[in-house]
């Protein structure tokens, strides 16, 4: 079996993946998995690789673009597909951390009983989460990171699995709120969503004048393919993948690298490093491989930490962008043969 169209989510271009390892069924799911949701999204297959991975390791992840690209879909659609649990949020100035987590209501009888906020599901999409205040983003953090969330005193579990998908607008700022790093550095990925080429833009179109409806999505003829117990075997097969020290070290010494550039004003955390480690073995396994290589921790790099460098301030004004930064990153760390 083969994994169609298993582009690097940070290119957003694809290209046929080689063949799995045999012993890993879950691969035919991944590739339905991918055919369900072409069924609604036209395109986009790198932040559908992306989203996959982020599935697999467990992962949050940051979509940018501009309005109208379908971020907002995608992710229902990929939600639709797993069987999972899906809520959206609207982030606004008005949302307070208790309409995410939850609050203690007076009950029928009149005792107090803990109401669930809309954090309590498998895919949270946070839609334009930019646009609430820090105090209403902070709520999330615990949430993100330990997949609890804790009230008045108690701890209680978040549904397992459970993924923030996070959209924002690169190009509006008024009455934004720009997310701080330690919000950014819980995303495994941030992911540009671009516009479609013609020729999606054209299928789509004509997807659109043949009937189909986004906002029902049985209209388009999508089903479940994977369900919750199916992703478990998918990611503990990803989770098994060999790691030799040599490309712990590759590791290692990018994500140190991020840090003496430089030009750098803020590098990858030690947290970066481990979720460019996980990001890489998942994506070694969809790509067919039951080791890592340096090629699958290269396809990973940008788009695990982009949003975790920051470029001096006086060299943003000369130009320089954190994707040139990453790219002069990769190209100074040697490759292990």
């Amino acid at each position: 079996m083969v994994l169609p169209e298993s582009a690097p989510p940070s290119s957003g271009g694809h290209a046929p993946a080689p063949r799995p390892p045999e012993g890993m069924d879950s691969h035919a799911d991944l590739a339905r998995l991918r055919g369900e949701i072409a069924k609604v999204v036209v395109g986009q297959h790198g932040v559908v690789s992306g989203l996959i991975t982020a599935l697999l390791v467990g992962g949050h992840v940051l979509l940018e673009g501009v309005p109208g690209v379908a971020k907002t879909l995608l992710v229902k659609t990929m939600a639709a597909a797993l069987d999972l649990q899906f809520t959206r949020v609207q982030f606004t100035p008005d949302l307070m951390p208790a309409d995410l987590t939850g609050q203690m209501v007076l009950d029928s009888s009149g005792g107090l009983r803990f109401r669930p906020g809309p954090v309590f599901t498998n895919l949270l999409l946070a839609d334009e989460i930019n646009r609430t205040p820090p105090k209403t983003q902070s709520a999330l953090l615990e949430a993100m990171e330990e997949r609890q969330v804790s009230t008045d005193g108690q701890t209680r579990l978040l549904p397992d699995p459970f993924l923030v998908v996070a959209t924002q607008n690169p190009i509006e700022y008024e009455g934004t709120y720009p997310l701080p790093e330690a919000q950014l550095d819980r995303f495994l990925f941030k992911l540009s969503v671009d516009y479609p080429s013609a020729e999606e833009e054209l299928e789509l179109l004509t997807r659109h004048h043949r009937g189909m409806d986004p906002r029902r999505l049985s209209s388009a003829g999508l089903t479940a393919v994977l369900n919750p117990a199916g992703l478990a075997q998918a990611r503990a097969a990803a989770a098994a993948v060999r790691v030799e020290p040599v490309v712990l070290h590759y590791v290692v010494a990018l994500t140190r690298a991020t840090r003496d550039a430089p030009s750098t004003q803020l590098g990858a955390s030690p947290r970066a490093a481990v979720a460019l480690l996980a990001a890489a073995k998942a994506w070694a396994w969809m790509s067919g491989r039951s080791f890592l290589t340096p090629d699958e921790v290269k396809a990973v790099f940008k788009p695990t930490l982009r949003h975790r460098v920051s470029v001096r301030p006086e060299l943003v004004l000369d130009g320089l962008s954190v994707e040139t930064l990453l790219d002069r990153v990769l190209a100074s760390v040697p490759s292990p043969r």
